[in-house]
């Protein structure tokens, strides 16, 4: 799957078939929902010599409103050929779920590609798009005998810009993307940079005290 730097990609649900009609007049209807609404997800989780990590992520339910739409497509693994459109009327998007819903029947490959998902050759569909806004949080939890744990939460609350709906062969995983990694790294390397950065605080802070303590110890022997 093509991974382009201006966009980030996360997997849909399972695709589901809808049968429309008879014979002729028989429409060839894939529809997928695209995320959860406020509902945490794990994009994955890291572990370095110093702490895990968990790199969580929330679309909030507000985060569609404003976003172009104006004409998203339908392809397979992000490239070539187009089997729907919203442009035409043969793709179309309920974003209060968000779910899409595309007819098939247009073009011989739109069909080929029903056949394939109505036989489970392919079950599995990724979107493109442009963050416009979110909120990063993050919490250090201490854990006895363990590293500590630091959680690193992302909540997109603007998508910019809706650009594709891809049947996919081979997605990364139920969760996240090649992008989804790409930006998470980033997060976490600022957190690590700064989780050391108060570490060193923290430990030339106790030495100060001890030397101050010392230094108070030495005084009282003095005046006895």
């Amino acid at each position: 799957m093509p991974v382009k730097s201006d966009r980030e990609y996360r997997n849909l649900q399972a695709f589901e078939i809808r049968k429309q009609g008879e014979g002729e007049e028989e429409k060839m209807i894939v529809r997928g929902q695209f995320t959860t609404y406020d509902s945490p997800y794990m994009l994955y989780s890291f572990e370095d010599e110093d702490f895990e990590y968990e790199m969580m992520e929330v679309i909030d339910s507000k985060a569609f409103e404003g976003c172009d739409t104006s004409d998203v497509i339908m392809q397979y693994d992000h490239q070539g050929r187009v089997f729907a459109r919203t442009s035409n009327g043969t793709l179309n998007l309920d974003l209060e779920e968000p779910s899409m819903e595309a007819d098939l029947g247009g073009t011989t490959i739109g069909r080929q590609l029903y056949e394939e998902i109505d036989g489970g050759y392919t079950t599995k569909m990724s979107f493109g798009f442009i963050v416009g806004a979110d909120i990063r949080n993050r919490i250090k939890e201490e854990r006895e005998g363990q590293k500590p744990l630091v959680r690193i939460t992302r909540t997109i609350t603007q998508i910019k810009k809706l650009f594709d709906v891809s049947a996919v062969s081979l997605p990364a995983n139920d969760q996240t993307s090649i992008s989804a990694r790409s930006f998470g790294d980033g997060l976490i390397q600022e957190a690590h940079e700064e989780l050391m950065a108060e570490k060193r605080f923290e430990i030339e802070k106790a030495k100060a005290e001890a030397r101050a303590k010392l230094l108070n110890m030495e005084d009282t022997t003095h005046e006895q």
